[in-house]
């Protein structure tokens, strides 16, 4: 019966999707009459409302999706969703200034004298209008009325001209900022964490071991990391237009034929051009450059854009000519001051402490406050000219509320979906199937391109992603990372606006293109550029650092990147390291024994040999690393042999699971059965099917080859010993490098030894043999206590004033005993005085150059960041996709 009611949830959402009924109200419509159905069959039929629910009730059905909304969109940390009003208005404020139109008529006169120039600044024009505006009705509309008739004037192909346009106005759906992006990152981060769960409880099942490691673990994904994980892509398919286009051009000049510019290209058309292109262009930078040099989150990358394309329109919209670029002008100005004074001086209004902090503070105050004047010009003249900022925040308002409600609505379906055990049986289906992942992945793949001829972006992103992306991300044979998920989801997604017979952007060039452009030359002249987004979607597949490459590189060089001692990045970090130790080990070795013929002789003996054992354990690094590539090698050589049984071993024990799940259900049943004459029937069936699945059971715990357990444990033993080899490493560059540090820090306290010293010396005076006199004295004491404790190398004389201060108390007073201690710390502290200060002049000049030496290698991951050639080559490496499952 659950199966039945699910299929009733999924007609009555295709009815009311394809009646034209509105999204935001059919999703959960279909829900709520769904889960009640259901609900009041059972009270009819079965005297239960819950007997029809594969788990819980319909209250808690009803209530799950506003619950699982409320705990997502509630959470102060949960700000993803903040950034789509913010670049719907961005969006809408520019397509009111005409950015469009500019940039159509400026490329067409600049790329036309090009075999297929028109169709290729279409193409341009839609990748900057993609990174500006992102709104494809707008951009398809435009370039319909604009280039669509000047291409049919220049003879080109029908098809290819529609084709051309309708592809380059989806731009937007893949090129940031996207709200697709923004959506598909909310829905994944939600998934990424039930992948998570996933994951870790299968691997405490299968392994028994309660704690998974972090390497382990999913890659979850942020606004900003989908942002910068779709630029490559996006610009991969930008340049599949453009060369499709101008294919056509070489070898059917006749479709796409040159269009020479009337015109003279001079200054003042190259005025002209910049006029046009470096607005948007400047915006672009600002907004999407932010985000991905790490200094702005989405959140206030967005607030940025839609400042900026206000500030746009206040010169671009039709008004008075009189200071029409002043409040631009002025904004500019003040930003470039700003930047000027970032740069010179340290802006803290808690932190001012010399007259050129308040300079610095004030001009700042100046700065913004004309940014302030300049924003403020731009937002009145928007306003006063045909009302355009009260138009622009109206139709953002719709524009968001419709996302959220759909947001809400999508929420309770996919309770609904759960409610009937529609995830299971997806799970099951999934899982199932022949291929392991990656034909798990096609046919999601395919599902969603079918989709895509029905329903919209939206509600593909809402309804499919929640509930297939947890399973995907969780497959440990791909453990791909939710961006390039995402990315791929969105790039197939994004044809959904030209497939027919549903495609938006076909249905806007229909609506403003001439009557002479049949609708069959429209779908004629996208199916093309259908192919080279799968074409797109392919590449992007194979390649995955396309995507991952861009938000690994900002994580790890951006100003919060992680320390290089991360757990997450030590794989990719080691290969480098490792790879540099062959490269450069006389090198290192070289300075290790440069280091240890320094004198020491004045030294400490703890000294002594706190150096010698820290230089030993740089000498042994060498054989560390050795046993980590030879126990790397022994893993490498097992597991092509060991993976094969693996997998089979790990097919029998999932099967092994579902089956002693299925018989402990049908037990829990049988349990529940009354004595009356059809229960005792209905008992007697269901323990001839516990027979069957009980052999079922014995059967397949028999098929386990006989060889696994000692396979298993062959490949645990090499596994444990590389784990064991990397620890030894790690742990031995770690003591090694961190004794440097410690003695220069001790080195370096030697003139704040020197100086608390004449203060010790002074407690003689203080300790007499009058007891009235104690509290004082252990006062005193207490006070060059703590002054010591601030200081490094020096417990051992803290330590005899604590003994000194504490035979001054109560009944064990004992002053002698007390100057006795006093006079130890002082020869300790002298002598702590001496050996520093000659150490400050011959040893430390040794220490830096040896520190430095062996910074990038044996001292790595004791920096505080990792050097950007190395971040970048550790980035590459994280890019790509490993496999991890024989982990599990």
């Amino acid at each position: 019966m659950e199966l039945l009611f699910l299929g009733l949830l999924v007609l009555l959402m295709i009815v009311a999707l394809t009646s034209g009924f509105p999204v935001a109200f059919s999703l959960p419509g279909a829900s709520i009459i769904a889960i009640g159905l259901a609900a009041l069959c059972g009270w009819l039929f079965a005297d239960n409302p819950d007997a029809y629910f594969h788990d819980g009730g319909p209250v808690q059905w009803l209530s799950a999706g506003v619950t699982n909304f409320r705990s997502l969109y509630w959470d102060v940390e949960r700000d993803t969703l903040i950034a789509i009003p913010l670049f719907i208005f961005m969006g809408i404020m520019l397509q009111r200034s005409k950015v469009a139109e500019d940039l159509l008529v400026t490329m067409a006169q600049l790329f036309g004298p090009v075999p297929g120039g028109l169709g290729i600044s279409v193409v341009l024009v839609g990748a900057l209008l993609a990174a500006t505006t992102g709104i494809v009705g707008a951009t398809v509309i435009a370039m319909g009325m604009i280039s669509l008739p000047a291409m049919l004037r220049n003879n080109y192909s029908h098809s290819l001209s529609t084709g051309t346009i309708c592809a380059s106005g989806t731009l937007g759906q893949i090129i940031p900022p996207s709200i697709v992006l923004i959506i598909l990152a909310d829905q994944l981060s939600s998934a990424a964490d039930q992948a998570s769960a996933i994951r870790k409880a299968d691997y405490r099942e299968i392994t028994g071991e309660f704690s998974m490691p972090s390497t382990l673990d999913i890659t979850s994904a942020s606004a900003g990391d989908m942002f910068m994980g779709a630029f490559l892509p996006g610009l991969v398919l930008v340049g599949l237009y453009v060369l499709y286009i101008l294919i056509v051009a070489l070898f059917k000049p006749e479709n796409a034929p040159p269009v020479p510019y009337e015109g003279k290209y001079d200054a003042q058309f190259a005025l002209k051009v910049a006029m046009s292109l470096l607005p948007p262009l400047a915006l672009i930078f600002v907004v999407l450059g932010s985000i991905i040099l790490g200094i702005a989150t989405v959140n206030q990358a967005g607030a940025v854009g839609a400042v900026g394309a206000m500030i746009m329109a206040g010169y671009r919209l039709p008004h008075k000519e009189q200071h029409r670029y002043t409040p631009a002008a002025i904004a500019i100005g003040a930003i470039i001051a700003i930047s000027i004074i970032l740069f010179n001086f340290d802006i803290n209004v808690k932190n001012i402490h010399s007259t050129q902090d308040v300079i610095g503070v004030v001009l700042a105050i100046i700065a913004v406050s004309a940014l302030l004047i300049g924003v403020a010009w731009s937002g009145w003249r928007v306003f006063k000219t045909d009302n355009t900022l009260h138009e622009v925040m109206l139709e953002t308002a719709k524009t968001t509320s419709m996302v959220f409600i759909i947001l809400i609505g999508a929420a309770m379906l996919t309770s609904a979906f759960r409610a009937f055990g529609g995830e299971e049986l997806v799970k099951e289906m999934l899982t199932g199937l022949p291929g392991g992942f990656w034909m798990q992945f096609l046919v999601v793949m395919l599902v969603i391109f079918i989709l895509g001829f029905f329903l919209d972006f939206i509600e593909i992103a809402v309804v499919v992603v929640p509930i297939v992306a947890p399973i995907l991300l969780a497959d440990p044979s791909a453990n791909v990372t939710a961006v390039w998920l995402g990315v791929m989801i969105g790039l197939n997604i994004q044809t959904s606006f030209l497939t027919p017979p549903f495609g938006f952007a076909l249905f806007y060039l229909r609506g403003v293109a001439d009557k002479v452009v049949k609708t069959l030359s429209i779908y004629k002249g996208v199916v093309p550029f259908i192919g080279l987004q799968l074409l797109a979607l392919a590449i992007t597949g194979l390649f995955p650092a396309l995507v991952n490459y861009l938000p690994n590189r900002t994580y790890l060089t951006g100003d919060s990147a992680p320390p290089p001692m991360n757990p997450r990045i030590q794989p990719c970090l080691e290969a480098e390291v490792l790879s540099y130790y062959s490269a450069n080990q006389q090198l290192l070795q070289t300075a290790i024994d440069a280091m240890a013929s320094a004198n020491t002789v004045y030294l400490p003996e703890h000294v002594q040999q706190a150096l010698n054992s820290s230089l030993e354990q740089a000498g042994s690094v060498f054989t560390r690393v050795e046993a980590i590539q030879t126990a790397e090698a022994e893993v490498a050589a097992y597991s092509p042999d060991y993976a094969p049984l693996h997998y089979r071993v790990r097919d029998i024990e999932a099967d092994i699971r579902d089956v002693d799940a299925a018989i402990k259900d049908l037990k829990t049943q049988i349990r529940r059965l009354d004595d009356t004459p059809e229960d005792l029937q209905r008992k007697h069936n269901m323990e001839a099917d516990l027979l069957v699945l009980q052999a079922q059971l014995a059967d397949l715990e028999a098929s386990v080859p006989s060889e696994w357990q000692a396979a298993r444990e062959g490949y645990v033993k090499l596994t444990k010993a590389e784990d064991k080899a990397r620890r030894d490493y790690r742990r031995t560059v770690d003591e090694s490098y961190q004794t440097i540090l410690d003695m220069q820090m001790v080195i370096a306290d030697a003139d704040a030894v020197a100086a608390v010293l004449p203060d010790v010396e002074a407690l003689a005076a203080v300790i007499q043999d009058d007891k009235a006199t104690a509290k004082a004295a252990m006062a005193a004491i207490k006070v060059q206590e703590k002054r010591l404790g601030q200081m490094a190398g020096v417990s051992n004389a803290k330590g005899k004033l604590s003994k000194a201060r504490r035979a001054l108390k109560g009944r064990k007073f004992n002053p002698e005993t007390a100057r006795g201690y006093l006079t130890e710390a002082i020869t300790m502290l002298h002598a702590e005085v001496n050996w520093r200060t000659q150490a400050a002049s011959e040893l430390v000049p040794a220490l830096q150059t040896y520190e430095q030496q062996i910074a990038g290698s044996i001292g790595l991951r004791l920096q505080e960041r990792m050097p950007v050639d190395l971040a970048k080559s550790v980035s590459a490496c994280m890019s790509n996709h490993k496999n991890i499952s024989l982990h599990f």
